[in-house]
């Protein structure tokens, strides 16, 4: 299997099978972006206590790409305290501007380094970040 179709799955298992796909009913920093290019949406849920990501929730609509991101970026942030988190989104900056960037605690985001031949997708791929920064800035 070549890796290009590895990460292709990878990227579907994300889509199809979202991980923290869902909201929280009480407290939590909301973030809702969009991409107006496109039409991706996120709404993206944080709860954070004493300086760490407890746990992330997004709802949205988008791309396999969009949402993917999303699914794999709230997986990855949970436990992280916001420092790491916001580590971690500037690594992912990096992986979409083109660098080796590994994700040694969470590799399924590597899936995604293809995205950066396909500059109309960045965004696709950076929109979850984004909230995500947001989210941590507004805290």
């Amino acid at each position: 299997m070549q890796l290009d179709d590895l990460y292709r799955r990878v990227i579907m298992d994300h889509y199809k099978n979202p991980r923290n796909r869902g909201k929280f009913e009480d407290d939590a920093v909301t973030v809702d972006l969009n991409n107006p290019t496109c039409g991706d949406r996120i709404s993206l849920q944080l709860k954070v206590e004493n300086g760490v990501v407890a746990d992330a929730k997004y709802t949205g609509e988008g791309c396999s790409i969009s949402m993917s991101s999303a699914s794999m970026m709230t997986d990855a942030v949970k436990g992280k305290s916001l420092e790491e988190a916001l580590s971690l989104a500037d690594r992912f900056s990096s992986l979409m501007q083109g660098e080796d960037v590994e994700f040694e605690e969470y590799e399924d985001i590597e899936a995604l380094s293809g995205v950066n031949k396909f500059p109309a997708r960045i965004k696709c791929a950076t929109l979850a970040w984004n909230a995500l920064r947001k989210g941590i800035d507004a805290k």
